[in-house]
C-alpha cells in the first residue's frame, strides 16, 4: 500500500509538470540563437527511468492528450497546426486521422524507449546506472523528434514541403540539428539529474 501510494504521488506530481510545461511558456527554453527546446518530454522520460517503462508510456500519453489540446485550440504555429490535430487547417490543407498518430504515436513511445533502453541496459554490472540514464534520456527524446518528422513526412510530405518551400530531407535535417539535438541534450543533462537522487532517497526510505 505504501509502495502504490509512493507510485501514485510521484506520478501525479510528474503529470502536474507535464501539465505546465505544456500549457504554459515555462516548457521552453532558448537552445541555440532563435532555436528553441522543448522540456514537455523531460517528465516522460522521468517517469520511465523512475516508475518503469508502462508508467513511462502512459506519462507519454498525457503528453500527446496536452499537445493534441495545444495546437486545436492554441496552436504555437497556425502554418503547421494540421498535422498535429484533423480539427484545424491551412488554406486547402486539412488536419487527418494522421494528424492524431503524429500528435499521440512519438509522445507514447518516448516513455516506452527511454524506459524500455534504460531497464535492458541496467540488468548489465559493467554499466553504471548514471550513464544508462543518460543513454536512455537521449534515445527518448530523439524518438520524439523523428518520429513526429517522420510522421509529417509519412502522412503530410507533400503539403508539408510546399508550405516550408523546402524538400522534406532538408525540412528533417534542419528540424534534427536545430531543435533535436538542443532537446536530447537538455535531457540527458536534465533527466539523470533529477531521477537519479530521487532514486537514491525513494530506495533508503523502503
Amino acid at each position: 500500500m505504501k509502495n502504490k501510494t509512493l507510485f501514485l504521488v510521484q506520478f501525479s506530481v510528474l503529470a502536474a509538470i507535464e501539465a505546465i510545461f505544456c500549457f504554459t511558456p515555462l516548457g521552453s527554453l532558448p537552445a541555440l540563437g532563435p532555436i528553441v527546446a522543448t522540456l514537455a518530454m523531460i517528465p516522460v522520460i522521468i517517469t520511465a527511468l523512475l516508475l518503469g517503462t508502462k508508467a513511462g508510456t502512459v506519462m507519454g500519453a498525457i503528453a500527446g492528450l496536452f499537445s493534441f489540446i495545444v495546437w486545436t485550440f492554441t496552436p504555437p504555429s497556425p502554418l503547421a497546426a494540421f498535422v498535429f490535430t484533423p480539427l484545424y487547417s491551412f488554406g486547402d490543407i486539412h488536419g487527418n486521422f494522421g494528424s492524431v498518430l503524429i500528435c499521440f504515436i512519438p509522445r507514447i513511445l518516448v516513455g516506452t524507449v527511454a524506459g524500455s533502453l534504460y531497464k535492458s541496459l541496467s540488468k548489465s554490472k559493467t554499466e553504471k546506472n548514471y550513464l544508462n540514464m543518460i543513454i536512455g534520456s537521449i534515445a527518448g527524446s530523439l524518438t520524439n523528434t523523428i518520429g513526429v518528422m517522420g510522421g509529417i513526412w509519412l502522412f503530410f510530405g507533400r503539403q508539408y514541403s510546399s508550405l516550408a518551400g523546402q524538400s522534406m530531407i532538408i525540412i528533417i535535417g534542419i528540424t534534427i540539428l536545430t531543435s533535436g539535438i538542443p532537446e536530447a541534450i537538455v535531457s540527458a543533462i536534465l533527466c539523470p539529474a533529477i531521477s537519479k537522487p530521487i532514486q537514491a532517497l525513494v530506495s533508503k526510505r523502503r
